[in-house]
């Protein structure tokens, strides 16, 4: 199903947020909101999603074939830079404005997208925390995720370590078997409260810090798990130098080799309010 963008519904309408949800992100590192997406918005919106994810995606090996990583979601990022439709969504002021609020400042910018879609029998997400692989000077960051279809928690539901974004960077892990030990025993160590819904309708969408500690069991039902994601950072973040080779590769391909201390303001990164 072929359908341009013109004609998918926009999404620049503003959300007001509870003080709920703002209270329960500074405290905690990540909140969920709901129904941020109609069910006719999601409608429309999820073909075109799945459609170039799916024309998009690069991963043909067997599930059993790949490793913890691979297992975990098949993953196909910056769907706006290769699709109009996509892009409406990925750009739409909507989102922008809760992050933007969620985090306290006037305006946002794109880090990227990444559809991540966990097949029927995928495996665990190993613990991690996402600023991992950023080179970006802020900490005012976040990923939001936002469910297609509606799902469940035997679906792999993001959960979260309550409140660990606040010592920042904890390890040098990017997401493996290794992080999954070391980021379980230091959740365990600091009582660190776990928190995950038990369902979610597709156009609710969870918010969450870069710092923050998250994971997502393996699918176990027979559907797949599709949810899209947005990375925001607020304006007037600058780049870092690199503290691994994951984020040497994002200097590269995220944000076009600028130098270290520059603004990050490239066409890669639109400002999005």
């Amino acid at each position: 199903m072929n359908i341009s963008a013109s004609q998918l519904p926009p999404l620049d309408s503003f959300k007001s947020l509870s003080t709920e949800n703002i209270n329960e992100f500074q405290a905690k590192g990540h909140t969920l909101v709901k129904g941020i997406l109609s069910a006719e918005e999601i409608a429309a919106y999820r073909p075109v999603i799945v459609g170039a994810a799916e024309r998009y995606n690069t991963e043909n090996r067997k599930l059993e074939d790949r490793d913890t990583y691979g297992k975990a979601f098949l993953q196909i990022m910056n769907l706006w830079q290769v699709d109009a439709a996509a892009k409406k969504f990925v750009l739409a002021k909507r989102m922008a404005k809760i992050a933007a609020d969620l985090m306290g400042v006037e305006n946002v910018r794109l880090y990227h997208d990444q559809a991540l879609f966990k097949e029927p029998g995928g495996g665990p997400t190993p613990w991690h925390q996402d600023q991992y692989y950023w080179p970006i000077d802020t900490n005012n960051t976040l990923t939001m995720w936002m469910p297609l279809v509606d799902i469940d928690v035997d679906m792999g539901m993001l959960t979260f370590a309550s409140g660990s974004y606040r010592n920042g960077a904890v390890f040098n892990h990017e997401i493996s078997d290794e992080s999954e030990a070391a980021f379980d025993q230091y959740v365990k160590d600091n009582n660190l409260p776990i928190s995950r819904a038990e369902t979610m309708k597709a156009g609710d969408a969870t918010w969450h810090r870069g710092f923050t500690i998250h994971q997502a069991p393996g699918n176990k039902s027979n559907q797949l798990r599709e949810v899209m994601t947005v990375i925001y950072m607020a304006d007037g973040a600058r780049i870092i130098p690199y503290k691994n080779s994951q984020q040497k590769n994002d200097h590269h391909k995220w944000l076009m080799d600028k130098p270290f201390g520059e603004l990050i303001n490239s066409e890669l990164n639109p400002l999005l309010l």
